[in-house]
This record gives C-alpha cells, sequence and structure tokens, in this order.
C-alpha cells in the first residue's frame, strides 16, 4: 500500500460564476446573507451540505468562501468554515489572518460545530456572525454539531472573539429545513 501524500479539496465550480467577490460587503447582514446564500445555493446544485461560509478582511472586502463538501470530497474536515478559512489562509498565505491586524470576520449560516469552533482560534478569526443555531441545525437537518462548551460565547469572547448569533436566522433555518426534508445526504 502507498501513502497518499496530497490532499485535494476543492469548492464546486459554480462558486467563481455566482459570487461576486467585488462585492462591498461592510454590513453584518451583508456579511451574514453572503453565507446563508452560499448554503442555499450548495444545496440546490447539490455539490454538498446546507452549510456556508465567508471571510472578510478588516476593510470588509471578501477574502475566502467556503461550502460543506464533506461527502463530495469524502473528507469530515471539509466543512463550510474550514474550507473558508483554508481559502482564505491560501490567498493571504497566512495561516493565523490577524496576524498583520485588523478585525477579520467569519460570516457562517450556522453555528460551528466543535471542530469549527476550535479552528476559529488558530485562524486568526476576530468577529463571527452566525445565522442559525446549533438545535436548529440538529432538529432540522439531522447533523450532530458535537459538544461545546456550556458558554461557548463566553469562551470566545474571552479569547477576544466577538460573537453575534441569530443573525437572519429564520432564513438560515429555511436552508436546513429545505436539505433535512428533501431526503438527499451530499
Amino acid at each position: 500500500m502507498t501513502l497518499l501524500a496530497q490532499l485535494h479539496l476543492h469548492l464546486p465550480p459554480w462558486i467563481h460564476d455566482e459570487v461576486d467577490a467585488q462585492r462591498d460587503y461592510r454590513s453584518p447582514a451583508d456579511k451574514i446573507a453572503l453565507a446563508i446564500d452560499l448554503s442555499r445555493r450548495n444545496i440546490r446544485h447539490g455539490s454538498g451540505g446546507p452549510f456556508g461560509a465567508a471571510v472578510f478582511d478588516p476593510a470588509h472586502r471578501l477574502v475566502g468562501v467556503g461550502v460543506n463538501r464533506v461527502v463530495p470530497t469524502a473528507c469530515s474536515l471539509a466543512h463550510a468554515e474550514m474550507m473558508a478559512f483554508a481559502t482564505s489562509q491560501q490567498r493571504t498565505q497566512r495561516y493565523r489572518l490577524n496576524e498583520a491586524g485588523g478585525r477579520w470576520t467569519l460570516a457562517t449560516s450556522s453555528q460551528p460545530c466543535a471542530m469549527c469552533y476550535g479552528a476559529l482560534f488558530w485562524a486568526g478569526i476576530d468577529d463571527l456572525l452566525i445565522g442559525a443555531r446549533a438545535s436548529d441545525v440538529q432538529s432540522l437537518a439531522a447533523f450532530d454539531e458535537g459538544p461545546l462548551p456550556t458558554d461557548w460565547q463566553g469562551e470566545l469572547q474571552a479569547r477576544g472573539i466577538a460573537v453575534q448569533a441569530d443573525l437572519a436566522r429564520e432564513s438560515a433555518c429555511d436552508v436546513l429545513r429545505a436539505y433535512g426534508s428533501g431526503g438527499h445526504v451530499y
């Protein structure tokens, strides 16, 4: 048996045609709307699960995006947040995005799972914008989000990461509901 020496994760091709990288995403509402739109498009295209995420630099420019690609890539790491971190890190050539200063933002269609929660610290995120709650993800789309600290928001805030939750929550829940009732797993 030969061990593989490369890892190939990729976003679906529609990202290039359907995401406006030049748009001004100044407000939290604009940022979370993009993350939710990514999740909606991902299930509409059948290219992954119902999750989307986007990273913005201190000037509010879109740096990287991610959608859930676990099933298509056969990789449990390919969550939307992880893909957004990776595309942003590759673009900036920094594994810790905020090392050069300023506040970096992650907008995510749903509350980060246990893995993505931990990655927030090391990716260099300063502001976290969340659509749906973990309880929404579990009840509407039947995903197990894993254990988080009881005061998960307080833990983030203690590390300097500001959290805004329940932004456009109903819109994010609509995507989860559509996925959960669709009968597809991707």
